[in-house]
Parts: structure tokens; C-alpha cells; sequence
């Protein structure tokens, strides 16, 4: 009943959205390659890099704006009208939690987009080096909260509804205030690892498994620090025992301390647990799991960070 409910009250909410942006030009700005080169240090400053983008840091002028992130779209080859709508399609998504399209760029075998202010560098870096400042307990409940609300907004307002999206600690970034912003999104590409995200019943449950499964490993990341991508990692395995609850002390970042809620934390490994278990069938929507959440953790502005 509740994905019907969903059905509903997307397409309201996009035909309103139509008959608000009629007429509207989305203005994506050109810019040169040379200067995205140089911005790049010549493609030589990667934060992640996949099968199908590989994405830099990159800092234009003289220091000044902050970081920005450029991607370089790896399986649309020369297809002009597949980039460019890419390009229209990314420049339509508004959400406080997606990196923002700023411009784009071409060059004589790359294609470039470029994103917003990523001015913190990625999860990953901030959970894996020891160099960094940790985050604190607040900023990972909001983290993990924010990631949901982005996949939520992707799951029920975007349009078209065809696309994919990955979620890791190395494509999510953080702005100036440890926000997290996804960056790994758009048009649906064949890569395996890239998920079509559903827009209808059924459906909406059975093609958001890999998407949720993420969700899971991204959460346990937040909660131990380890990286799920290393070599000899039991992340998945731990949280798949029947009493984990026991070894949770061993497991959790020291970084930590003991700055954490017992309570909250133990909601936020049974979303983990719920998640992961979701690898071959969805029990729940993106949706269903932003509202239990909500429920269990309070997140609140003036306690984060």
C-alpha cells in the first residue's frame, strides 16, 4: 500500500514540477579544456576512479573558489548526444545532497563534467587518514542520514527517472561543513555496479537491491572506520553474525572514544544489518528506510558537528 501511495503522490508532485519549469532554460556553462588541464594539474589529482568515470580534484585560478570536482566520463566515448543529455539531465537535479553540475568541458578524447564545491575531499579520506580531523559521532548519524535523503529524492522526484547511482565513501563527498554530497549519479549506464532506479511498484523493491546493499556497507564504514575495500576486510561478515551485538567494542573506531549513544548505534547496525540482507531481495524501499531513521536516531542541526 505504501508504494502505491508513492506512485501517487510522484507524479502530482512531477506534473507540477513541468508546469513550474515551462519555459525554463537550463544553462550549463562551457569551459575551456585548457583550463580544466591545469585546474586538474593535468588529470593527475584523482579522488576515485571506476569503469565508468574517474574522477579529480580541481582548483581553478589563483587558489581562490574552493575545490572542485571533475569527472571524466569514460563509456560515452564519442557519443555527442548521449553526453549531452547527460549534461541537460544532471543540470536538472536540485538537492542540498547531489554534487551540483557547474559546467563541462571537451576535449579531443574526454568528457568532462564539472561539480560542485567539494572543498573537504571524500568520506573515505576523512575515515581512512590518519592525518585528517575524525568525525564525531553527530556528523556520522547526519552523514548517513543526508545520503538517504539524497537517494530518496533520486528515487521519487527526479525526471527522468532512468539513471544510475553509487554510493561509497570514495564518491561521497563533504563540503565546508562536512555535508555529504553524492557524486556518483546520473544517466543509466550499462556497468554492473551502476543501478536503474525504480519508479514503479514492484519494481521500486527488486531493482533497488544493490543500491540498498551499498547503503549497508557505506553505514558499517561509518561505524568501524575500516574500509569495506581492503584487503581481508570481514565488515560483511561481522555484521551478518548472530550476535554481533557482542564484538560490537572490537568493532567500532577507536576514533571514537566513547562519544557515541549505545542506543543509536545499535539502531544505525540494524539498519546495516537490514541492508545487507538486502543484497538479493529489497524487504523495504529507500523511502520506508529514511522514515525509520528518522524514527530511531534524532537528528538534530544544533547537535551535529
Amino acid at each position: 500500500m505504501d508504494h502505491l501511495l508513492i506512485r501517487k503522490f510522484r507524479h502530482r508532485l512531477l506534473a507540477w514540477l513541468h508546469r513550474s519549469r515551462s519555459g525554463r532554460v537550463f544553462f550549463v556553462r562551457r569551459i575551456p579544456y585548457k583550463d580544466v588541464k591545469r585546474a586538474t594539474d593535468g588529470f593527475q589529482r584523482v579522488i576515485y576512479s571506476n569503469s565508468e568515470v574517474t574522477a579529480y580534484a580541481a582548483r581553478f585560478g589563483e587558489g581562490g573558489g574552493g575545490v572542485f570536482l571533475v569527472k571524466e566520463v569514460k563509456d560515452f566515448g564519442q557519443q555527442n548526444d548521449v553526453f549531452c543529455r547527460q549534461i541537460q539531465f544532471l543540470g536538472r537535479l536540485h538537492h542540498r545532497h547531489l554534487l551540483s553540475l557547474k559546467g563541462f568541458s571537451v576535449g579531443k578524447d574526454k568528457r568532462l563534467l564539472i561539480f560542485d564545491n567539494i572543498e573537504n575531499g571524500s568520506l573515505k579520506e576523512h575515515l581512512n587518514d590518519p592525518l585528517k580531523t575524525p568525525l564525531n559521532w553527530r556528523t556520522r548519524l547526519q552523514i548517513a542520514n543526508e545520503v538517504v535523503a539524497a537517494l530518496e529524492y533520486l528515487f521519487l522526484f527526479s525526471d527522468p527517472p532512468a539513471y544510475h547511482v553509487s554510493i561509497s565513501s570514495s564518491n561521497i563527498m563533504l563540503d565546508e561543513n562536512f555535508a555529504a554530497k553524492l557524486s556518483d549519479f546520473g544517466l543509466l549506464t550499462p556497468n554492473a555496479n551502476s543501478v536503474m532506479m525504480p519508479n514503479s511498484g514492484d519494481s521500486m523493491k527488486q531493482k533497488s537491491c544493490k543500491i540498498i546493499f551499498q547503503l549497508g556497507v557505506l553505514i558499517l564504514e561509518l561505524v568501524t572506520g575500516q574500509s569495506s575495500e581492503m584487503e581481508g576486510s570481514d565488515l560483511i561478515p561481522w555484521i551478518q553474525q548472530s550476535r554481533f551485538y557482542n564484538s560490537i567494542d572490537k568493532m567500532i573506531d577507536p576514533d571514537l572514544g566513547n562519544n557515541y549513544d549505545c542506543t543509536e548505534l545499535k539502531n544505525l547496525l540494524a539498519v546495516a544489518k537490514l541492508c545487507i540482507k538486502s543484497r538479493d531481495k529489497a524487504t523495504f524501499t529507500i523511502s520506508q528506510l529514511f522514515r525509520y531513521l528518522q524514527r530511531k536516531i534524532d537528528i538534530s542541526h544544533d547537535k551535529v558537528r
